[in-house]
């Protein structure tokens, strides 16, 4: 009986509940939201420190394993050089969490409008966050991005 009791207890601590998963999805949405503001340059450097490897990319035909290092450079690159007028989400995101509460992912479509190296520029994009929850803390560990073809870029 003490066995099947443990066994039983066991399962319902690896199993989330319905509030920890409302919770997870919460804490995923505000993370993308970071993103989103991370375009605008809000919050730029302390999004760009919860940088973790590894990390996977899939973006443009090429799967790619940045360091935290050469994304930081990257994005502050990009964020220099533009300066969005808006950035926001098309479609409200699709967020799931894994049933054992370790996996999660934000799918997302989004529309941006702004100014980069002195040119109007502007797309549409969707993309796939991918998170891993870490000591209790959800990191983004990869991306699976397209943009849809613009002709007034």
């Amino acid at each position: 009986m003490l066995k099947l009791v443990l066994i039983v207890g066991a399962l319902l601590i690896a199993v989330p509940t319905a509030a920890t998963e409302n919770n997870d999805k919460k804490a995923l949405l505000a993370l993308h939201q970071e993103i989103l503001d991370a375009h605008k340059n809000i919050g730029l450097e302390a999004w760009l420190d919860k940088g973790v490897a590894p990390y996977v990319s899939a973006n443009r035909g090429v799967i790619s394993y940045p360091s935290v290092e050469d994304r930081k450079t990257r994005f502050r690159s990009y964020i220099g050089s533009t300066t969005f007028i808006y950035y926001r989400d098309m479609v409200p995101p699709i967020v799931r969490v894994s049933t054992d509460g370790t996996l999660g992912w934000v799918i997302v479509q989004v529309q941006a409008q702004g100014v980069r190296a002195g040119k109007n520029y502007s797309f549409q994009s969707a993309w796939i966050e991918l998170y891993e929850k870490r000591a209790g803390q959800w990191v983004n560990i990869g991306n699976v991005s397209n943009f849809k073809p613009n002709e007034t870029n």
